[in-house]
């Protein structure tokens, strides 16, 4: 798929917490890389270590040990940073300006001169679906939007310098099933654009209509990398037997090592009607569990 545009070396990352400084590993040896011009999934659960990733990739924090590259340069790079569209966790944003003030700011910052910067700004405010808000009240402060309408704004001032890499930190969170497909769809016109896109999530949905490729972190270590369906076992769970009999339905799980032929049998000599057979085999919300329970595991046996 081309060059890279992240590539991670055994990132580390340890905290000194608490009066006593106890030591707390966020990040364990985390290393994978991002290619050219594809949507790649940063998942796992709250507190996972995802977020401090990201935040060493940004160089808004040091790693302890290992080391990372950015679009070619190594974390961190003011020349790599120029490139980036970047949204955090929980973004802040001066809350006395109105959307337009904020993204005109950060055209500044970018080196827009004005008119490019007005242009930008309402191709952005369009392409979030904050137009029809801005043509209604122009003037209105960020503190008055809701939740999700920040979401949004803080999309648009991550593509306001059209980056090479967009970095999104949990970029559905607050967003309506409406807003999260407009955002599934951004990513989506991202990628047909040449963008690369890197984001972290918990939505396992989100993860498998998007993404070309995932990297799955537990309890701050790599518990694997790569396509999807590469990631899943091949292995039968159940084969899923649904039955029909008048106005009840009922469903019984046949083990890989079960008579599924005598259970259609006992079924059909019972009256019943087989609605359908399906083999189950794992899907990615049983392979996030998988990895969480057994990070779960090590950790209480530690």
């Amino acid at each position: 798929m081309g060059d890279l545009v992240i590539s991670s070396d055994n990132l580390q990352k340890s905290f000194r917490l608490g009066i006593f400084r106890k030591r707390v590993e966020a990040l364990a040896g985390v290393s994978f890389a991002v290619e050219k011009n594809e949507i790649f999934g940063l998942l796992g659960p709250n507190g996972a270590g995802k977020t401090t990733f990201i935040k060493l990739l940004m160089g808004l924090i040091f790693p302890t040990a290992g080391s990372a590259r950015v679009l070619g340069r190594p974390v961190p790079d003011l020349g790599a940073k120029q490139r980036i569209g970047f949204l955090p966790e929980n973004p802040y944003f001066y809350d006395y300006l109105s959307c337009e003030e904020l993204l005109d700011l950060m055209g500044r910052l970018f080196g827009l001169d004005a008119r490019e910067r007005r242009r930008r700004a309402g191709a952005l405010l369009e392409r979030v679906g904050l137009s029809r808000i801005v043509k209604e009240s122009a003037n209105l402060p960020l503190r008055k939007y809701s939740k999700g309408m920040l979401q949004r704004i803080g999309i648009a001032q991550a593509l306001i310098n059209d980056p090479e890499l967009v970095v999104l930190d949990e970029p559905m969170s607050g967003l309506d099933p409406i807003g999260r497909r407009e955002i599934r769809d951004l990513m989506v016109d991202l990628r047909r654009e040449g963008k690369t896109v890197l984001f972290s999530t918990h939505i396992l949905s989100d993860v498998e209509l998007l993404c070309d490729r995932v990297a799955i972190i537990v309890d701050g270590k790599l518990r694997g990398s790569g396509p999807v369906d590469k990631l899943l076992s091949p292995r039968l769970l159940h084969t899923e037997v649904v039955l029909a009999s008048g106005d009840r339905t009922e469903i019984c799980e046949v083990a890989p090592d079960g008579d599924l032929d005598a259970v259609l049998r006992d079924a059909l000599a019972a009256g019943k009607h087989v609605r359908s057979v399906t083999p189950r085999r794992e899907s990615l919300e049983d392979l996030f569990m998988r990895e969480v329970e057994a990070g779960t595991s090590r950790v209480s046996q530690s």
